[in-house]
């Protein structure tokens, strides 16, 4: 099972997504896709690890070491929860040169790579564990619902984001957006719950 959490800043969605942990229970760990560029992003760091259960496991790595890690250590665990897949995409874009330059030809090869990146976080786990009652998580920021940049790099990572949250969705079994700290299923599957929150991939189409 695949659920795939997505919301705007301070929506509720770290938090709801590790509710859905709480309750699944088992074996967890928390994989972080990025560190600590500055205080306030060491605040907000700070502020999720509070939260976390100590029987939980973190994993701090590198973003371009996230899907392995994602593939390796789901055999090891109950259930991951990556937290976020931003975090992952934003690393790799202000990592490549062409994210900034003018050779459009360069960059969607670059957005192309990432976007692989973004597959693999999923096919990976997925093959993985195959048939096993195994969970992966993954949170992601909602990017497309404000004002356009007004420069290139900013449009041009909304765009990526955009494309990988359509991605990730593809992939997952369940997508929910968290607005306001209430969840709306967008993709649920077999899953009941939908009707658990009161809103249904219809009402919301």
């Amino acid at each position: 099972m695949i659920t795939f959490v997505l919301g705007g800043s301070g929506s509720g969605k770290s938090e709801f997504a590790e509710r859905l942990a709480l309750d699944a229970g088992g074996k967890t760990i928390y994989l972080a896709a990025s560190g600590a560029s500055d205080a306030e992003m060491g605040s907000r760091i700070a502020i999720h690890k509070s939260r976390r259960p100590t029987s939980w496991d973190t994993w701090e790595g590198g973003a371009e070491t996230l899907p392995d890690a994602a593939r390796r250590l789901a055999g090891g665990y109950d259930l991951l929860l990556i937290d976020s897949l931003t975090a992952y995409v934003s690393a790799l874009f202000v990592s490549s040169p062409a994210s900034e330059g003018d050779d459009e030809t360069a960059w969607a090869g670059s957005a192309k790579k990432i976007l692989n990146g973004v597959s693999e976080i999923f096919t990976g786990f997925a093959e993985t564990v195959r048939d096993a009652p195994k969970r992966l998580i993954v949170v992601s920021d909602e990017t497309g619902c404000g004002v356009v940049p007004a420069y290139l790099m900013g449009r041009r990572f909304r765009d990526l984001q955009g494309r990988a949250n359509q991605t990730a969705a593809a992939l997952s079994d369940e997508a929910v957006l968290v607005a306001a700290g209430i969840p709306l299923w967008l993709k649920t599957g077999n899953s009941p719950r939908a009707r658990d929150s009161g809103v249904t991939a219809r009402d919301i189409s």
